[in-house]
């Protein structure tokens, strides 16, 4: 167990000074650097169980499909949930009231 902590620190390591030195060696980023170098040396860890083959004769056992085919049926029919504006109008100002020459102002109800 120490050894692949020792093996895991040295790979972080390692992918963290690459990142520094594909950067330009700028200062005051090793935290980002060593952030990041983590997340390989996690994604190499565990490259293995993503891209594992399902063993022969296995089965992925469901109690219902992931989408229901009713949602590929309805794709498209509830246009406000994925309306993007295109058939509506942008707002309609409202008319300029120009002032009466006598500056008096217009009755409201005419």
């Amino acid at each position: 167990m120490a050894q692949q902590s020792e093996d895991t620190e040295r790979r972080i390591r390692e992918h963290a000074y690459r990142l520094w030195e594909a950067e330009g060696r700028p200062e005051g980023r090793a935290e980002a650097h060593w952030e990041q170098a983590r997340e390989l040396a996690a994604i190499e860890d565990n490259q293995h169980t993503a891209t594992k083959p399902r063993p022969a004769g296995t089965r992925a056992k469901r109690a219902q499909p992931v989408e229901p085919p009713e949602a590929l049926e309805n794709q498209g029919d509830f246009p406000g949930l994925a309306d993007q504006g295109e058939e509506s109008r942008p707002p309609q100002r409202a008319p300029r009231r120009t002032p009466r020459r006598d500056g008096r102002k217009k009755p409201e109800n005419i």
